[in-house]
């Protein structure tokens, strides 16, 4: 019997805090309106830094600067909706905005940005699209940071073309 290749999904996260407070971004999901970091997908032909720029600029509209690595968190989602088994992969960072690009829009499905504190996101866990949200938040208080030189993309993410040759 021959299972499927196990693929976990890879997302990426941006952890923003200024002034005591949290960038969250409310979204529609198939379990309704729910808080979320600033997150998404890695794409092909993109550096994890990279993705987290362009998820945190799309959800935001503020440009994101990645400052440090919070950590690398694997989760496993049950989606009550449709039953669907997800392990997820994310990829955080800590970081700064700037202040949103006028005219900009926000990604599909973000409803809007909110600025939150540590105890006005534990208040409402009930509404966090998965555990990771309220981690990540703690991760960056204890003050976890590792160096973005941990994170190396091989050129050949960015370029096909590039071919390796093993020694």
């Amino acid at each position: 019997m021959s299972a499927a290749a196990f693929k976990p999904s890879v997302t990426v996260a941006a952890v923003v805090e200024h002034g005591g407070r949290f960038l969250l971004v409310e979204e529609h999901t198939p379990e309704g309106l729910r808080l979320n970091n600033p997150a998404g997908h890695l794409e092909q032909g993109e550096s994890l830094v990279d993705a987290v720029k362009r998820e945190a600029l799309e959800e935001t509209a503020c440009r994101f600067e990645p400052e440090a690595l919070l950590g690398l968190y694997l989760c496993r989602f049950q989606r009550p909706a449709t039953g669907e088994d997800v392990t997820y992969l994310r990829v955080a960072f800590r970081g700064r905005v700037g202040e949103a690009e006028p005219g900009r829009t926000l990604d599909h499905g973000i409803v809007r940005t909110l600025w939150l504190t540590p105890d006005e996101i534990r208040a409402q866990q009930g509404r966090h699209r998965s555990t990771l949200v309220l981690r990540c938040v703690e991760d960056h208080l204890a003050g976890r940071r590792f160096p973005l030189d941990l994170l190396i993309a091989d050129p050949s993410v960015i370029n096909p073309e590039i071919k390796k040759v093993l020694s």
